[in-house]
């Protein structure tokens, strides 16, 4: 019997590779650049499976070279990328991997954190220009966590996880999500709060939240305008949750003291304005970045796609139900 032909955008770890070329005729892209849209739109024809990245973009114009697609396997927790209206209707089945890079991501989050809140790449770069000439009472003064308040934008996995982590800096946790979350409270005495008191009470503000059409563009000029003076803004969520050239205005007028920024508007781009602002600390997506985490997205991802080929139900789909019942 002839195995499944499937497409995968990206080198994995070898062990994920070995899983899928035991199991299927799998063919990789190697180059460190994203596969274009046109080169994915030629790759995927004849090809049952298909495994991506967040970056690539799979839509009905990449459905329609591929007549014989039964499965998106998506290495990521998100699905922003991929038009799962379109698969649905088509009967193709979409899988990601959500839950495993919560830890990770809410790791990155605390560092990113604190990394702003006490300016450490600024005195990292300033030490290694030996511009160091030893201690002083007013170099790189920063913020304190200890009592202050941590709001939390987006009470989902992440957003607890980070919850969690606050209670050891004995920080006050507000947050505001769709509705409230019990769950989420439990063990770190969060509070429920309306968006508004989320961005006027907080001292550090943490974006979690998914990117949808209620989150789009949330946080603008006049949201920071809101926050009191001395706060810092970390989005570890989905970039165009945050309008970067108003944060860049506000950070530049001093309206909020500082930011943290892993994800981007118009990512991999990166607002200008952000790049001149010595009270910003900009990361490369980095969030579920161990060799642990994207170990086990890389093989949920293979097996999922392989679940799904070989006509049994994937671990995480969000429409695997719907194609289901249309078959």
């Amino acid at each position: 019997m002839d195995r499944p032909k499937v497409l995968v955008t990206s080198r994995l770890f070898p062990q994920a590779e070995e899983f899928l070329l035991e199991r299927t005729e799998a063919a990789f892209h190697r180059g460190e650049e994203p596969v274009s849209y046109h080169e994915l739109q030629r790759l995927l024809a004849g090809k049952q499976g298909l495994l991506c990245m967040l970056y690539d973009r799979v839509d009905a114009g990449i459905m329609d070279g591929a007549p014989h697609l039964r499965v998106i396997a998506n290495m990521a927790a998100g699905l922003d990328n991929i038009d799962v209206e379109e698969a649905t209707r088509r009967c193709i089945v979409v899988t990601h991997t959500p839950g495993i890079l919560t830890e990770a991501t809410a790791e990155l989050g605390w560092a990113l954190l604190m990394a702003t809140a006490r300016l450490i790449p600024q005195a990292h770069q300033f030490t290694l220009e030996g511009r160091f000439r030893g201690w002083r009472p007013y170099l790189f003064l920063g913020k304190s966590l200890e009592g202050k308040t941590l709001g939390i934008y987006g009470m989902g996995r992440i957003g607890m996880a980070v919850a969690r982590r606050a209670v050891g800096f004995d920080m006050r946790i507000i947050y505001h999500n769709r509705k409230p979350n019990l769950q989420g409270e439990k063990g770190t005495g969060a509070c429920y709060v309306s968006f508004q008191e989320l961005i006027s009470q907080s001292d550090f503000l943490m974006i979690t939240a998914p990117l949808t059409s209620e989150t789009r563009g949330r946080f603008g000029l006049g949201e920071f305008r809101q926050m009191k003076r001395d706060a810092v803004i970390i989005n570890i969520g989905r970039g165009p949750i945050v309008k970067e050239s108003e944060l860049a205005q506000a950070l530049r007028a001093g309206i909020i003291w500082g930011a943290g920024l892993d994800v981007y508007e118009m990512e991999p781009e990166v607002e200008p304005g952000l790049l001149e602002s010595d009270r910003v600390v900009l990361l490369s997506h980095i969030g579920s970045a161990t060799v642990e985490t994207r170990f086990q997205m890389a093989m949920a991802a293979a097996k999922d796609l392989t679940r799904v080929l070989k006509g049994e139900a994937p671990l995480s789909s969000p429409n695997w139900t719907a194609v289901k019942s249309m078959l």
